[in-house]
Formats: C-alpha cells, sequence, structure tokens
C-alpha cells in the first residue's frame, strides 16, 4: 500500500552565506521544527535529504543522502524524490523556514490534494515559498527540469495549474540566507 504523502525535507546545502549548514543551525532545532510541521501537517514520513553535514534524525525521520550535493538544490530535490517510493504526494520543504508549521503543510497539502493538477504552493504575503507539494505524476518532469540551485522553480514557472495558498496568517515564510 501507497502512502499518501511523504515529506522531502532539503538540508543537504553548506549554509556557505549563514555560515554553517542549517541542518545543524540551533542545535539541530531547525531541523526538529520542520520534521515536526511535516509529521502534524499530514505527511506519513519525513526524508530529509543531506549533503554537507551529518545528523541525527527526529523520530518519523530518515536519512537520503544527496552524493551531489555540492552541484546544487537540484541534487537534494532529485535524491528526495527518488527516495520517496510511492506516495501519491511529495511536501517539498526547507530546513532554513522555521515559522512554517504544520497548519501551512496541512493547507498546502489539502490544495493539492483536492485541485485537478495536484501540485500546490505556499504564498506569504504574496511571495512564493515552501512547501511545496507535486502529485507523483509529475516527479520525473520536475527532476527533468530541476537543475544548478533551482529545484523545481523552473517546473513551477511553467505552468499555470499551480494552486497558490496564502499561508502569511500562520508564518511568515522568512528564508534564512543569513545569521541573524
Amino acid at each position: 500500500m501507497s502512502e499518501d504523502a511523504v515529506g522531502v525535507l532539503l538540508a543537504a546545502g553548506a549554509g556557505r552565506r549563514y555560515g554553517s549548514p542549517k541542518v545543524l543551525a540551533h542545535g539541530g532545532d531547525w531541523l526538529d521544527i520542520a520534521v515536526r510541521a511535516l509529521l502534524d501537517g499530514g505527511c506519513e514520513k519525513v526524508l530529509v535529504v543531506l549533503g554537507a553535514a551529518d545528523a541525527p534524525m527526529p523520530a518519523g525521520a530518515s536519512a537520503v543522502e544527496a552524493l551531489d550535493w555540492a552541484s546544487g538544490m537540484s541534487e537534494s530535490l532529485k535524491a528526495g524524490l527518488s527516495a520517496a517510493g510511492d506516495a501519491d504526494f511529495a511536501v517539498l520543504h526547507v530546513v532554513d523556514t522555521p515559522d512554517v508549521g504544520s497548519e501551512v503543510v496541512r493547507a498546502v497539502l489539502a490544495a493539492a490534494r483536492s485541485c485537478a493538477s495536484g501540485i500546490a504552493r505556499a504564498m506569504f504575503d504574496g511571495s512564493p515559498g515552501h512547501p511545496v507539494v507535486l502529485a507523483r505524476r509529475h516527479w520525473e518532469e520536475v527532476m527533468c527540469a530541476s537543475t544548478g540551485d533551482k529545484g523545481a522553480r523552473e517546473f513551477l514557472r511553467g505552468r499555470n495549474d499551480v494552486v497558490v495558498v496564502e499561508c502569511s496568517q500562520w508564518a511568515t515564510g522568512v528564508d534564512h540566507d543569513y545569521r541573524s
């Protein structure tokens, strides 16, 4: 039996602008927060894509290694989707948006489940963010379109059937590239 939704947490980067791998930020708190948001938001399991650093996995999460992680987010995305098995949906999330909680994940996943395209993404005050939810039928195309540090961006940009879910009532969705 397939799982309905698998969280794919992209956490392989070295965090050069941040000064260290973000998967280790705040003593691993960001990792714990992101995994909890995915699990509590409706994912049966979470795959944490690692590369630059290793980290202990929180309950409910498994590590997936992106061998060519230094090539950019696309390699992490490909590793995560390849490991997602036969789940119906992949919930793509990033480790460096610590204020994104389960409410956001739940809302975006519900939108993807209920729309014809099976594609939904979070928006925060009109700016696109994470999570992004993709039905399995799109994974191969996403992986083919993903290069360098762009992840699913090109795939999403070329579509007019992405359901946008405004999530600013729950979070800012701010991606922490630099230490504050």
